[in-house]
């Protein structure tokens, strides 16, 4: 349990001690700077501590705020301040110069004078930690000096449901069109209903996986009524997928599993559910692998222009564009925010129309549909960021080409190529390479060598793209560049094969492989670096892999031998990637991410 010092005795009829009991700490007071320092002593190192003038009047959901959010090191809101381990000894040092200063031994937080976590917390700042004071709005959080300043704030704190602010937060602030208006307004009620039955976001999320696995199931069977219910359990998914979030902002329930479960479900679900409806699909004598694997192969794309781009630009030092300019006007204007929101196919408007498509149309309908769908919005994000590129002459710094060269997935062939040149690195190679490599799967018959040759094209062109520094403006397209390399290959070449059960082997193959590639993202994200080089050279990068995958096509072509070694080629991988990354997102104690930029999933 966690331990509140209040510094001083509470005022007559205050009800701060059962608030913060209600908080889940344990309170014990502490008058002046002195018994306060002996009073952490007394607290064992791993615990957060917090400290609250007795004064203190506010909603309970500002001192939540303050004193519970497992994912900063301290924060602090008027009168009251908590610090986590890592903090810990830079609060021990802020509050010697405060004890020195004569406190009095009779002195307490009571007698109108400066509140102590104040002075504490500018004393964190002045150590050079990061203290987090969270927005409050229109929620109070006082230290009022006298009886009259008092009233005002109680008459303040009554004038506001605190309640209703907290449930109004637990929605994501930024959000699609769909998940706004159609399911956060009563999946906030669902949150809340698994906050006061002691669920947690992990098993709502959990419980999320496990519908949308039921409807994939479903979709799997071919039959009108298996289509119609996977399209309702869909949905249903998506209702929990949103309720997982929103249970962790109503609860502040962060943690780093929990960060990763939901990151890494989201795309588990979508392409079970592909794998679905192509199965259910096979049942009917319609064969929709292509289709199925062309969708994800787009929509990871896409999400690796968006992933590529945001690394490029996190720290770039650069004032905004024309073009980001244009786009902060349009942001002001109601319908233009929902049009663009809309368009770009979130997660909430892509399952909405998969679901409403599956149990009204056939699988093929629903695909073709969707990559129509995918197809405009990544036309448009990408031709967004590259406006952003042109009218946004930024200095790329060492982290963003460092965070580039990570999400390049660079194998040790590309790494061999690249040592040779000596740093003088070509970016605009891997557009080329991409391209004789998209072009030669897509035109050259099964068995043909023209594969293979392009492929040593591609590794030769992968080197020269990273040989140096990615700092330019348009260095970002790299990243997608070689995603689009490798999954187009695969797609293509299986699709060219026709061998049976060569495409859902290399649906398997693309999923493994993207997933390394979220998984390096977010690792990214939470500041915690790629996954180890060793694991990239194992799997063999993205130009091994892509190397490998048309030597078997050359190898093994019009055979079943294809289908097993595209297979074996995604086993492989997968055990390697799956068991790194489960260890590392258990054991590691990377930071716990919160998406609350709207960005579309």
């Amino acid at each position: 349990m966690s331990t509140v010092i209040l510094t001083g005795p509470p005022v007559a009829g205050s009800p701060i001690e059962a608030d913060l009991r209600g908080l889940g700490f344990e309170v014990v007071a502490a008058d002046g700077a002195g018994a306060l320092a002996a009073r952490m002593a007394a607290v064992p190192p791993a615990e957060r501590i917090a400290v609250v003038d007795p004064r203190f009047v506010g909603h309970v959901h500002a001192l939540r705020l303050a004193l519970t959010d497992p994912r900063f090191d301290a924060a602090a809101v008027p009168g009251a301040l908590s610090v986590r381990a890592a903090a810990r000894p830079a609060l021990v040092r802020a509050l010697a110069p405060a004890g020195g200063r004569d406190r009095g031994a009779g002195r307490t937080a009571v007698t109108g004078a400066e509140s102590l976590p104040d002075e504490l917390a500018a004393g964190l700042d002045a150590e050079g930690v990061t203290v987090q004071r969270p927005e409050l709005g229109v929620l109070v959080a006082r230290v009022p000096a006298d009886a009259p300043e008092r009233a005002l704030a109680q008459e303040a704190v009554a004038a506001v449901d605190d309640e209703a602010v907290r449930l109004r937060g637990a929605v994501k602030a930024r959000d699609g069109f769909f998940t706004t208006h159609f399911v956060s307004p009563y999946s906030r009620y669902l949150a809340r209903w698994c906050a006061r039955r002691g669920l947690t976001p992990n098993q709502v999320t959990t419980a999320s996986l496990l519908v949308a696995l039921i409807a994939a199931g479903c979709a799997a069977t071919g039959t009108r009524s298996g289509f119609v219910a996977a399209g309702v359990l869909l949905i249903a998914s998506f209702v929990l997928d949103c309720t997982d979030g929103q249970l962790a902002r109503y609860s502040l329930q962060y943690s780093t599993l929990g960060a990763w479960l939901d990151a890494t479900f989201d795309r588990v679900k979508e392409y079970a559910y592909y794998a679905g409806l192509a199965l259910g699909a096979a049942r009917g004598s319609d064969d929709v692998w292509a289709l199925a694997l062309g969708a994800m192969v787009l929509q990871t794309c896409r999400h690796m222009v968006d992933f590529a781009f945001t690394e490029a630009t996190y720290d770039a030092d650069a004032k905004a564009g024309r073009t980001a300019a244009l786009s902060d006007r349009l942001d002001r204007v109601g319908w233009a925010v929902w049009i663009r929101r809309i368009i770009v196919l979130p997660i909430g408007e892509r399952w909405a129309l998969i679901a409403i498509l599956t149990a009204v149309a056939t699988p093929r309908v629903t695909f073709v549909v969707l990559i129509i769908g995918c197809v405009f919005a990544a036309c448009y994000t990408t031709a967004g960021r590259v406006l952003r590129s042109l009218t946004r002459r930024a200095v790329r710094t060492d982290r963003a080409a460092a965070a580039l060269a990570e999400l390049a997935d660079t194998g040790p062939l590309a790494e061999a190529v690249a040592r040779l040149l000596r740093g003088r690195g070509f970016p605009a190679a891997a557009a080329v390479g991409a391209a004789v490599m998209i072009a030669t799967s897509l035109a050259a018959p099964a068995g043909s060598w023209w594969p293979l040759v392009a492929a040593a094209v591609y590794v030769v062109t992968s080197g020269l793209a990273v040989a140096g520094p990615l700092k330019g403006g348009f260095d970002w397209l790299v990243v997608p560049l070689f995603r689009v390399a490798e999954y187009g290959t695969v797609l293509a070449l299986a699709a060219a094969s026709k061998v049976n059960g060569s495409l859902p082997a290399a649906f398997f193959l693309v999923a493994v492989v993207a997933y390394h590639h979220y998984d390096t993202v977010y690792r990214i994200r939470g500041g915690t670096g790629a996954p180890p080089r060793a694991l990239v050279r194992a799997t063999g990068g993205h130009e091994g892999r892509t190397l490998l995958v048309t030597a078997a096509s050359v190898a093994l072509a019009h055979s079943t031998g294809f289908t097993v070694a595209l297979t074996v080629l995604a086993v492989v991988p997968a055990l390697l990637v799956l068991t790194e990354s489960i260890r590392f997102w258990m054991s590691s104690g990377a930071p716990a991410l919160h998406d609350e930029t709207g960005e579309p999933a």
